[in-house]
């Protein structure tokens, strides 16, 4: 019995089938450009879905943003219920797949899901892609591999805690590999920011990504 689609984004590949990608949005919402993302995905012959985890909700500020992460986390059980979305997500995109186990990328406050999720079901997550967030996880558990880009210059993740993250990771045995990219800040790989996006960091970005999605 297939799972009824959640709420959220789904991009599928011209030949209807693919590797799986979960794709876990910042706190703007489920915005055109997470949308737009999981199309590239898509041309790039992955199926990709990403849950709606504000159900409705786009933001534009960081006002607006502070306060739409602030409601989520902060009402009964949002933390768990948006955790319970990312589940959901994962196991409608596994039953879309070709069987393999998923990938799953995360844009900044979609990063620590991404890590629970990988720690949470390590037999169905096998690789994570952590866009400029960072979060705690217990990376023992994980079979992932990670791939990690990160701003040289951002208020929001200061470097050192940013390398103590790699550190858990490879510590507990996991393949990492971080990447910072200088002279760019906070969201600059999303071309609606214009106050932060930089071309030529998030071309490389999105060459290093797909490289570590389509290894075997």
């Amino acid at each position: 019995m297939s799972t009824t689609q959640p709420d959220g984004y789904l991009a599928t590949p011209p030949a209807g089938s693919g590797d799986p990608v979960l794709v876990l949005h910042p706190w703007w919402g489920l915005n055109a450009t997470i949308r737009a993302f999981c199309d590239r995905l898509a041309a790039e012959g992955f199926v990709a879905f990403a849950p709606d985890l504000y159900h409705g909700k786009v933001v534009d500020t960081i006002p607006d943003a502070e306060a739409a992460v602030k409601a989520l986390e902060s009402s009964e059980g949002g933390f768990q219920q948006a955790q319970a979305d990312v589940a959901a997500g994962a196991m409608f995109l596994s039953e879309q797949s070709n069987g393999r186990g998923l990938a799953v990328i995360g844009f900044s406050m979609g990063v620590p899901y991404a890590l629970g999720l990988a720690s949470a079901a390590p037999d169905l997550v096998r690789k994570v892609v952590i866009l400029y967030g960072t979060g705690d996880a217990d990376y023992s558990t994980s079979h992932a591999a990670y791939l990690g880009h990160f701003a040289a210059d951002d208020d929001f993740e200061p470097r050192p805690y940013v390398d103590g993250m790699e550190e858990a990771i490879r510590s507990a045995g996991r393949a990492v590999t971080f990447h910072h990219y200088p002279n760019t800040g906070h969201w600059f790989f999303e071309p609606d920011r214009s106050d932060a996006y930089n071309e030529p960091a998030a071309a490389l970005a999105w060459e290093r990504t797909l490289a570590f999605l389509k290894e075997s």
